[in-house]
This record gives C-alpha cells, sequence and structure tokens, in this order.
C-alpha cells in the first residue's frame, strides 16, 4: 500500500540549535543527517521505508528552535526536480516580519504547498490576530485561503528547551476555523498528549480542519482519539521522523496497520486523505 507522510522533517541541520540538536542527533536516528544532505538520498530513505510523497516539513523559529526565514528558499531549491514526491512546506513569523502579507506571497510564490505554523516554537497564538496586537497573522491565513493552500498548526506540548507551552492548546484555532472557512486546517499530532480531546472536537466540528496523526505512537492511537475508524475521512498519516522517539517511518507504518482498522480505513489514512486535500490545492 502507498503511503503519503504529511509530516517528515526535512530541514537544514546547521540552522538546529545545539541544544534542540542533541534531542534527536542520537543512536536512534544514525544516519539521519546523510538522509538529509541530498533530494536523492532521502528519496533513497522514503524508497526503503515505501514511502511515496512526504510533505518536507520547515517553520520559521529562530528564538526556539534556530530556523530562519531562509529555510522557505532552502527547502524550495531542495525540493525543486522532485515535487512529484517531495513537498515543500515553509513559514511565516509574524514576529520577524515587518510585512507578513509581502512575505507570505514571496514564499508561496516558491511552490511551497503547505504551510507550516507552530505556536509553542514561534511563540504567538493561532488566534492572535483577534486581540489587534498581532493582526499581521490575518494576512498569513487570508493569502492561503485565497490561493488553496493548506496550514497545518502544530497542536500540544513540546519538549523541546525554551517552547511554550501556553500556545499548545488548539482550541484558538477554533477561531481560525470560523473567521476563515474556506482555509484547509490541519492540527499536527492531534493534540497530544494533553489535547487529543480538544483536537478530535474541532475536527468533528469544523468541515475544514483535519488530523494529522504524527508523532503519537501507533500503538496507542486510537486511545488518543478513540473511534479514529469514525474519523477516517479527516485524519493523516505523518511520522514526525526525526523527531525524538520516532526511529522508523516504515515500522510505524507497521505498527499502525497491526491496530486492525480494515483496509479501506488504512488506504484512507495512509494515502488517499492527503492526496484529495493537496490535489485540491495544487
Amino acid at each position: 500500500m502507498r503511503v503519503f507522510d504529511v509530516h517528515l522533517h526535512v530541514q537544514p541541520w546547521q540552522m538546529v540549535k545545539p541544544d534542540v540538536l542533541a534531542m534527536i542527533d542520537d543512536e536512534s536516528h544514525a544516519g539521519a543527517k546523510e538522509v538529509l544532505e541530498s533530494p536523492e538520498s532521502l528519496l533513497r530513505f522514503l524508497d526503503e521505508h515505501e514511502i511515496e510523497r512526504a510533505c518536507c516539513i520547515n517553520y520559521v523559529s529562530p528564538d526556539v528552535m534556530g530556523f530562519t526565514r531562509d529555510v522557505n528558499d532552502w527547502i524550495a531549491n531542495f525540493t525543486a526536480d522532485h515535487r512529484d514526491r517531495l513537498l515543500p512546506v515553509g513559514s511565516v513569523n509574524p514576529l520577524h516580519e515587518l510585512d507578513a502579507r509581502t512575505e507570505i506571497r514571496r514564499v508561496l510564490d516558491l511552490g511551497i504547498r503547505l504551510i507550516k505554523i507552530h505556536p509553542p516554537h514561534q511563540l504567538f497564538s493561532p488566534n492572535a490576530y483577534k486581540r489587534g496586537d498581532l493582526w499581521q497573522v490575518a494576512e498569513i491565513y487570508r493569502e492561503c485561503e485565497e490561493r488553496g493552500v493548506p496550514v497545518m498548526f502544530h497542536t500540544g506540548t513540546s519538549v523541546f528547551p525554551k517552547a511554550r507551552n501556553v500556545f499548545a492548546d488548539p482550541m484558538p484555532i477554533d477561531d481560525v476555523a470560523i473567521d476563515f472557512p474556506r482555509l484547509r486546517i490541519i492540527l499536527a499530532h492531534a493534540g497530544r498528549p494533553l489535547y487529543g480531546e480538544t483536537a478530535t472536537f474541532l475536527a468533528r466540528r469544523h468541515q475544514n480542519v483535519y488530523l494529522d496523526l504524527s508523532g503519537i505512537p501507533p500503538k496507542a492511537l486510537t486511545r488518543y482519539v478513540p473511534r479514529l475508524d469514525l474519523l477516517a475521512d479527516k485524519a493523516l498519516w505523518g511520522t514526525d521522523w526525526p523527531s525524538p522517539g520516532v526511529s522508523s517511518p516504515k515500522k510505524n507504518v507497521a505498527e499502525f496497520r497491526a491496530l486492525g482498522l480494515g483496509e479501506v480505513v488504512e488506504r484512507k489514512i495512509l494515502r488517499e486523505n492527503a492526496e484529495r486535500l493537496f490535489t485540491a490545492s495544487s
């Protein structure tokens, strides 16, 4: 069965802060740096792990992770010759932009297929535009909505140093889904580990909200997302490799299929939902 991984971190290792790098550059991720040295080595890795397509996650977080706005150009160049399999993911951090509207247009013009918002690492709430103190956030959503580009929000806590988990609760995204009803929204990690009920509620409530299952141990999926079979049309497969605890995308897929949810559900989650979502945005 073909797999579409919507959450694979393909980022420039040289930008990663030392304290962050120490958490992911371990024995379980031996060779990860070499995998990301070139598009060709990444494609060989995907073939080995039976992944047909992948969203290559990047986001601007100079304060927590070390990634500057240059990460957008880096991933656009990295994926340029392999867009059929490697979907570039970028970001705009309004705390580091005087004109977020111009920057989001520039980023999307690079061919970025998905915008990532990481509140605990980018240090703002998804609905900050409602208070007026960070109105530029709305410019990002508005441009993505007009162009049909999905926005992925990290939901749930982060263990990385300097992450601000006060922004981990996904409930503020309820405002975003209401104010931008044509914006396709993906809730990365389905709120794990503290906000699974909230993330599931948002996916059930809003037609434009989807759950990304990455970062959840596959064996525990049905505990974090009860009745996952009923959400099969709103769930997307992702691994979060090479984040802490994720050593093998292929192993994650095998453990997911071992849950016995049935071929129809597996096919929707592992491939079909993502294909439909990104075909609509192309």
